[in-house]
């Protein structure tokens, strides 16, 4: 017999930078989206990643890879045929993908918890935790004091 999830993988998210703000968009270079070092090192995400890219003002989204901005840097920018998705100001979040066979989906979930990277209007870090889901049937959606918990 033959079970069921022999070669099945699922892609699930390894990475996220959360609330970037686009700080130019240069439809004249080659293309890539260009991010600083020192947030490609706290979200794990390499030079030339594949990664999604959801424009969270305009509501498009497009595949891309990432390349390495200049360190200390706050820019963030959207190059390429990519420049007409996003212009200079809106928020964006990435994301990275990994394939995860069937059987290790559990413990790839449990040995990355805190996988977002959530970052302040002038692109630094404030934060990487675990996401908190949306609002569900019942529950409140404003935090008390508004106070996120970690």
């Amino acid at each position: 017999m033959i079970d069921g999830t022999a070669g099945v993988y699922r892609k699930l998210l390894r990475a996220k930078i959360h609330g970037l703000t686009v700080t130019d968009a240069n439809l004249d270079y080659e293309g890539s989206l260009t991010i600083s070092p020192e947030l490609l090192a706290a979200s794990e995400i390499a030079e030339y990643e594949a990664i999604a890219v959801w424009n969270v003002t305009r509501g498009t989204r497009f595949e891309t890879y990432a390349i390495v901005g200049l360190p200390g840097s706050t820019d963030i920018c959207v190059n390429g045929a990519a420049a007409h998705l996003a212009k200079t100001g809106d928020k964006i979040i990435v994301a990275a993908f990994a394939l995860v066979d069937e059987a290790k989906v559990a413990e790839f979930i449990q040995a990355v918890p805190d996988r977002t990277v959530f970052v302040d209007h002038h692109n630094r870090k404030t934060a990487t935790r675990r996401e908190i889901p949306g609002p569900q049937v019942g529950q409140s959606t404003i935090f008390p004091s508004g106070n996120i918990p970690n």
